[in-house]
């Protein structure tokens, strides 16, 4: 099943897409690829210290989570094992008209379409330090086929709002979430609801609320210790 979506651009020049059906983009208005980089990169991946971990995404949507986590990667010792569940992947046609890549080189264009043109449902390797399995799944049910012997070090919780969502955002979520997080582990979400920072609380994680990118007051950042 694929969502019916509309691409528009953001303050920062980079696209993100409009979901009609819930009136809902997948990234800020005020900027999509300066929100990436703040919430998931600099305040989840690169406060982990770890060289080779595995990283968990839920909600794969335009790949530019996944897009820019491998150009990490690519520019540091980092080796990554990327794990990304995701109900609507988006069509081909969809994602080459998207401008994350636009005015980059040849071989980053051709990264970033080879993250949306690899199987779904399998372990993919990108480059030698980055492999990708993308699972098609609802993870709202808890039932999604992830190696039971993986713990994560990183989580990038980006699902839909909670008031579009409310599903996604549950204590099963995070309860189960905190059990699959290493020792260390690190999530991070662009909802600082109060809700949302006491279910991450009553999970078992120690949480932070940090300051947000342009347009938005604060995110949150969890640790298992």
């Amino acid at each position: 099943m694929e969502q019916k979506v509309q691409i528009e651009s953001t303050a920062d020049g980079s696209h993100t897409l409009f979901v009609p059906s819930l009136n809902e983009h997948y990234h800020s208005v005020n900027g999509a690829k300066q929100e990436s980089e703040h919430i998931y990169i600099n305040t989840g991946l690169l406060h982990s210290t770890k060289e080779k971990l595995n990283l968990l995404e839920i909600g794969f949507g335009t790949g530019l989570n996944a897009y820019l986590t491998l150009l990490i990667t690519e520019q540091t010792t980092k080796d990554i094992n990327y794990i990304s569940l995701e109900l609507y992947p988006l069509s081909i046609d969809i994602v080459k008209g998207l401008n994350y890549v636009e005015n980059s080189d040849s071989k980053c264009k051709s990264l970033y379409l080879k993250l949306h043109e690899s199987e779904w449902n399998c372990k993919n390797e990108i480059t030698p330090s980055f492999y990708l399995t993308k699972i098609q799944t609802d993870f709202s049910q808890l039932d999604s086929p992830i190696n039971s012997d993986v713990l994560f070090d990183v989580i990038y919780f980006d699902a839909f709002a909670p008031e579009k969502q409310s599903e996604m955002w549950s204590q099963e979520i995070f309860n189960y979430l905190y059990s699959k997080t290493n020792k260390g582990g690190i999530l991070t979400t662009y909802c600082a609801k109060g809700v949302v920072r006491r279910m991450l609380q009553q999970a078992g994680y120690c949480v932070e609320r940090l300051a947000g990118p342009p347009g938005k007051r604060e995110i949150l950042r969890a640790v298992r210790f």
